[in-house]
């Protein structure tokens, strides 16, 4: 990756605009939606936008230690601000490190017809049942699976799904997915981690450790969780261990 994705609050906190007109403006309104104090560049803080091209401010900043983005000069940042579609509390960055923000733009245009507008609130109604979800499932692993196949497509709180917020009481009383225990073996039928099932894609997402012979792509593999264990070997594995267990392989090439 180029960049490192993080979501900072700036609630209180001084966050630095240099420059004037639209492009400014837009920053400005930005930091104010995230709570932020705009202030100038004498001011002591953390982070700066340099909205005007001022190569000099940037290297000021950048010798006081200020993390600086300079709008539209990639080269300059330190970090970048990606197109965001709020569904709030959830919030989903598209970035580009500043190769085309036209491109993030469609994206986030093209994403944001695709969640329902009561997203946030699904969010909100999983906090608000956390408690309840601990004591239903106590162990880790299995509120971690639980959680899982409640979320998958077409499972009872599908985030797709325009009224799943409705469904959390419903899926807390349910059953736990089949395929979030024991050992599941894949045969992968290509290197490009866009050919993966969405069955696969899903257990990748899920497992808490992968067994794999030496040939699966680390492409493949960074579609894990990244938590999950990662363990080279020449065979699939045998006993059973708690969790979900993956073994991966390539298929076969047939002349």
């Amino acid at each position: 990756m180029h960049s490192l994705p993080v979501f900072l609050r700036l609630r209180g906190r001084a966050v630095i605009l240099i420059g004037d007109g639209e492009a400014a403006d837009a920053k400005r309104r930005l930091l104010e939606r995230a709570g932020a104090r705009v202030v100038g560049e004498e001011a002591e803080a953390a982070l700066a936008i340099v909205a005007n091209g001022d190569e000099a401010a940037v290297a000021r900043l950048k010798g006081r230690g200020v993390l600086v983005n300079a709008t539209d000069r990639p080269e300059l940042c330190d970090f970048t601000l990606p197109a965001i579609v709020d569904r709030d509390p959830v919030l989903i960055a598209v970035g580009t490190g500043g190769a085309s923000a036209g491109l993030a733009k469609a994206l986030r245009q093209r994403i944001e017809t695709l969640l329902p507008a009561r997203l946030g609130a699904l969010a909100t109604a999983l906090f608000e049942a956390r408690e309840a979800i601990r004591m239903r499932w106590p162990d880790a692993a299995a509120r971690r699976h639980a959680i899982d196949a409640g979320l998958a497509e077409g499972g009872p709180i599908d985030p797709l799904q325009g009224d799943a917020d409705k469904s959390v009481a419903t899926w807390l009383a349910g059953d736990i997915d089949r395929d979030a225990r024991g050992l599941v073996a894949i045969r992968l039928a290509s290197t490009d981690p866009d050919d993966l099932t969405l069955r696969t894609a899903r257990l990748l997402g899920a497992a808490d450790r992968i067994y794999h012979k030496p040939d699966v792509p680390v492409a493949i593999l960074d579609r894990a969780r990244a938590d999950a264990a990662r363990i080279i070997a020449d065979a699939k594995p045998h006993g059973q261990e708690q969790g979900l267990t993956l073994w991966l392989e390539m298929a076969e090439r047939r002349c």
